[in-house]
């Protein structure tokens, strides 16, 4: 194949829709404030208020609870950007991903 020809569309797609899905979770801690945890989920997952509150409110009483799921790389990203966010506020937020 030449390498600048381009690849179909329905190619790259099919490429997209090869990897992995993933579940990520959140954990609940008894330091990282509730207004935190939905801030987070709004810019970093992009749920809305009532998405996030509800999110945060189940991982609060239930310990943690399931957020969305992604692409394998897409939640990878998303979870190292909460990481990152939360240490730099100083709290100990955690995320983690499962395999759909």
């Amino acid at each position: 194949m030449d390498l600048t020809e381009k690849l179909p569309i329905e190619n790259l797609e099919e490429e997209i829709n090869l990897e992995p899905l993933y579940r990520v979770i959140i954990h609940n801690d008894d330091v990282t404030p509730m207004d935190f945890v939905v801030h987070v989920l709004k810019t970093i997952f992009f749920l809305s208020n009532d998405r996030a509150a509800e999110i945060m409110l189940a991982a609060h009483i239930k310990g943690n609870a399931y957020v969305q799921t992604l692409p394998k790389t897409e939640s990878e990203k998303r979870v190292k950007r909460a990481h990152s966010d939360a240490h730099n506020a100083g709290y100990p937020l955690k995320f983690t991903m499962e395999p759909e």
